[in-house]
């Protein structure tokens, strides 16, 4: 059986069996995140303002070799975000990113909004591309990037059955809006501890200002990190998540 059919078949069996799943302890949202490995990453020393989470959704893209080459030279680490159709398309970009000491995160097999959504196809998107990207890299992501950032109570309930963290961000960079490189280094340079910028790992931009991105980190005395669980109600629009970057 294909992994595509593997993973599929096992997320429509989790979603026949939603009325029997039970979430833990944690708030809405929050999942049970366990530590995830980074793979053989880079070293980095404690910065003296703290951590910021570098994020890269939308993979694994075809310029994402490009994107890692760039973290590496610069010793930066940050989390993808990838999509299981992705994922399928180009396993081995998925293993190097693991390998170049990224974390792993899931964004939804297709990238639907999921508030949208019938209940059992809503959960069948995340827990399919949990399941591709356990089987690709041995290793199940503990994040969770819900498509546009939109999520509601629905949404949270299928990502603590999953047992995954809602991660949305502090900082867009509009890498997505056609946002040109300055304007990408800009939008880092405001970020603070704890943050969480949003990017994507298909704009030639992106991958263009990630010299300026470390840069800026460094002048402003910041370290990119890895995103945890934190019980502090960080705003998003009209809601909160609860997810910060912390040191490695």
């Amino acid at each position: 059986m294909t992994l595509l059919r593997r993973s599929l078949r096992a997320a429509l069996v989790a979603a026949a069996a939603l009325t029997t799943a039970v979430v833990g302890a944690a708030p809405a949202g929050a999942g049970t995140p366990a530590s995830q490995d980074a793979g053989q990453g880079h070293h980095q020393r404690a910065y003296r303002n703290g951590y910021v989470g570098l994020t890269f959704d939308d993979g694994p893209s075809p310029t994402a070799p490009d994107l890692l080459k760039a973290l590496r030279r610069e010793g930066l680490r940050a989390t993808t975000f990838n999509q299981g159709d992705h994922a399928l398309a180009r396993p081995d970009l998925v293993r190097a990113e693991r390998r170049a000491g990224m974390w792993v995160g899931n964004h939804t097999f297709t990238h639907p909004d999921l508030t949208t959504l019938e209940e059992a196809q809503r959960f069948t998107e995340i827990a399919s591309t949990q399941w591709v990207l356990r089987d690709i890299t041995g290793k199940e992501p503990t994040l969770f990037r819900p498509p546009y950032g939109s999520t509601n109570d629905a949404v949270r309930a299928d990502e603590d059955r999953v047992g995954v963290l809602e991660v949305l961000w502090t900082v867009d960079s509009q890498d997505w809006n056609g946002a040109g490189v300055d304007a990408i280094v800009a939008a880092a340079a405001t970020l603070t501890d704890g943050g969480i910028i949003l990017m994507h790992d298909w704009p030639p931009s992106t991958v263009q200002a990630i010299p300026g991105i470390a840069r800026v980190l460094r002048e402003q005395g910041l370290c990119a990190g890895k995103i945890v669980y934190t019980p502090e109600a960080v705003p998003f629009g009209a809601t909160t998540f609860h997810a910060k970057a912390v040191k490695p």
